[in-house]
């Protein structure tokens, strides 16, 4: 077409590896590799009651670099709530909701959170409370997992088309 320049950008092992750039020239550059799941420990915070919904709580779902050094999370986990078996299985499979985050560069020690939003059981309505957390950091298959708290359970919509629990992208920490 006349007009139209397309620039051919080779982007090798950068893109299978982790993260990259395009300079200014349209070049591809390495940038902070993507964190392995073994340069992760995760946690999980207080949960704190949604504002704008009753019965929603967000939990704080953190991860901490352990490694000797930087490395990028960018994207959304994948997240599994374990616990007893019920009609549906032990597993409760959360939707992942793209919030539009951007790659986070976590320094060693530091830390990156995605918030898990729970929707807790109604008056009427079969309560189930999870074990423990099972999560896959963005753009890695080895999982890692975290105890759930006790106190918290969580109303089970599998299947729902719009269900009141989900996971969030990653987030850099203030701190």
């Amino acid at each position: 077409m006349p007009g139209k320049q397309i620039t051919r950008v080779s982007l090798g092992i950068a893109a299978l590896t982790g993260t990259f750039a395009l300079t200014a020239a349209g070049q591809a550059e390495a940038a902070t590799p993507r964190c392995a799941t073994a340069d992760l420990a995760v946690s999980l915070g207080e949960p704190e009651q949604r504002e704008e919904a009753t019965g929603q709580f967000d939990v704080p779902l953190t991860f901490t670099n352990i490694s000797s050094r930087a490395c990028a999370l960018s994207g959304v986990p994948a997240v599994d709530l374990v616990g007893p078996d019920n009609p549906n299985g032990p597993v409760y499979h959360l939707p992942r909701v793209d919030d539009g985050t951007r790659v986070t560069e976590v320094p060693p020690g530091s830390r990156a959170t995605a918030a898990v939003t729970v929707l807790s059981p109604v008056p009427g309505s079969t309560s189930w409370t999870p074990s423990k957390l099972v999560t896959v950091p963005p753009g890695r298959m080895e999982a890692l997992s975290v105890d759930w708290p006790s106190d918290l359970p969580v109303l089970r919509q599998d299947g729902a088309t719009r269900p009141g629990s989900w996971v969030n992208g990653i987030v850099a920490d203030p701190g």
